[in-house]
């Protein structure tokens, strides 16, 4: 019988490991997890932002960052951005 997880228990497994956040608008994080709540708002450390345009990708460094989980498309844990 397979077993059953629960998205915020996925997450939560995530905490201290590199993740990949992709936004709703055209904005990309990478950083780790630090921490999140039932919103799926989320604090990152070592921040790459990453901005996408037709004129190619912009990297910002950010440190560390809240997200709001209200703008967040999909998450990918283990991810690497948009350039590995």
């Amino acid at each position: 019988m397979a077993s059953t997880i629960l998205p915020l228990e996925l997450v939560d497994r995530c905490i201290g490991s590199p993740i990949w956040v992709l936004m709703k608008n055209e904005r990309e994080f990478t950083g780790t997890l630090m921490g999140f709540d039932d919103y799926v708002n989320m604090v990152l450390k070592d921040v790459k932002e990453y901005e996408v345009t037709p004129a190619g990708i912009t990297e910002t460094e950010l440190g560390q960052t809240l997200l709001n989980g209200n703008n967040i498309a999909m998450l990918i844990p283990g991810g690497k951005g948009p350039r590995a």
